[in-house]
């Protein structure tokens, strides 16, 4: 095996496990979120308990997307077409204003449980 093909597999492989991990990410973070959705839905029942349940998923769903942009780059990592440029950046612009979003979510889902925190 030449130089360039073992680099493409050793690419492949870290993209494959990259991946892989901000799946399971997200993934744990959505049971998670579900049991507690379940578990504290049962015991309270009131909106309220479910804005920190809301938050804990966005922090896993940010972190599993930035493994995912992270597996993109290493796809383009090796040799990049033109073609594989403009779909990383495609997907970089979309994952990063996912995160973005959801980043702005969490302060403000977290300024409203600090703010009605205080006022009890």
């Amino acid at each position: 095996m030449d130089v360039e093909g073992f680099l493409r597999h050793a690419d492949e492989v870290l993209v494959g496990v990259v991946e892989v991990a901000g799946a399971l990410i997200i993934f744990v973070g959505a049971v998670l979120a579900a049991v507690r959705f379940v578990v504290e839905g049962l015991r309270h029942r009131t909106a309220a308990v479910f804005t920190p349940i809301r938050l804990s998923l966005g922090r896993f769903l940010t972190l599993g997307l930035e493994f995912q942009l992270a597996a993109d780059i290493l796809r383009t990592a090796v040799s990049p077409t033109f073609e594989q440029v403009g779909q990383l950046a495609a997907i970089a612009t979309i994952r990063t204003l996912l995160n973005y979003f959801l980043g702005r979510e969490i302060r403000k889902e977290k300024q409203q449980v600090s703010d009605g925190e205080r006022s009890t």
